[in-house]
């Protein structure tokens, strides 16, 4: 049997569709702070990676390919012929392979917090024995304390206790067989391939996807653009909800999809201290 994803899906009938991918480790539920503010334009797809949430557990190991045609293939069970599609850690992964192997599936493309090529390999098989023979709980706290800044985690420890619950929620099998997915994956020579408008967005501490590895992705992707975001680590959405919403929303307004009153106001930055580096092509939006 085919193995099949889970999503929910809200948002007005008849919107434009955005498709959201989550990290590995995560749920859906990921999205939540985004929710309120996308659904007011769009009808916003929000799905389980294979082997997370309520999405099948087919064994592992998966690739990127085989996480990148579940979403295709929900996409036809949905009827959604071409979304935009924005996401983080690995559902940044699947947005570059979709993008560059269906193009005509990516109306826009948003990378969050995301690598083409995150080695080495060996590291990421280990991770899926330790995480077969000893569960995630092994693992929770080392990954979660790679999610938010310190400063985060002191200030909202309510949302570290449920990150971390989200994280021991997902199968040892699904979670082990994305990050063989990961350990197999590079996608550095495809990204050439990119043809939907891309927006890249960094978390300026982030130590599970530097900055270098948005760089690559903008250096390589025709047209990408790179904002950085002051005081996030990986899980940028989560930790900046807002800023995050706003560059989303800036860049899906690109595409004629907003009405006025959801568009930004240019005469307003994004705070005080952003800028646009040299080229236009990289901008910061720290706060």
């Amino acid at each position: 049997m085919t193995p099949r994803l889970h999503a929910s899906v809200d948002g007005p009938a008849g919107a434009p569709v955005l498709v959201l991918g989550g990290s590995l480790g995560t749920s859906a539920a990921m999205w939540r702070p985004q929710l309120d503010s996308l659904t007011r334009r769009f009808r916003v797809v929000r799905y389980d990676h294979l082997g997370h949430g309520d999405s099948d557990v087919p064994a592992g190991p998966y690739t990127i390919a085989e996480l990148g045609a579940a979403v295709l293939r929900l996409l036809d069970d949905l009827g959604v012929r071409r979304p935009s599609y924005a996401g983080l850690s690995l559902g940044g992964m699947v947005g570059m392979w979709l993008a560059a192997h269906a193009p005509e599936r990516v109306d826009r493309l948003a990378l969050l917090c995301t690598s083409a090529w995150l080695g080495p390999a060996e590291s990421w098989r280990e991770r899926a024995m330790a995480v077969r023979s000893g569960g995630i709980d092994g693992i929770a706290d080392t990954v979660v304390a790679r999610w938010f800044t310190k400063g985060f985690t002191v200030m909202r420890p309510a949302v570290l206790a449920e990150y971390r619950s989200m994280l021991t929620s997902i199968t040892a099998e699904g979670y082990a067989g994305c990050c063989e997915a990961i350990a197999a994956m590079d996608l550095r020579d495809e990204l050439a391939r990119v043809a939907a408008p891309t927006l890249v967005i960094a978390g300026a501490n982030d130590p599970a996807t530097p900055i270098e590895h948005a760089r690559v992705l903008v250096d390589r992707i025709p047209g990408a653009r790179l904002r950085v975001i002051g005081d996030a680590a990986h899980l940028a959405s989560v930790e900046q909800p807002k800023r995050v919403t706003r560059l989303l929303l800036d860049h899906l307004d690109e595409g004629g999809h907003l009405d006025e009153g959801d568009r930004h106001d240019e005469r307003e930055p994004l705070d005080e201290s952003g800028r646009i580096a040299e080229g236009g092509r990289e901008e910061r939006a720290d706060g």
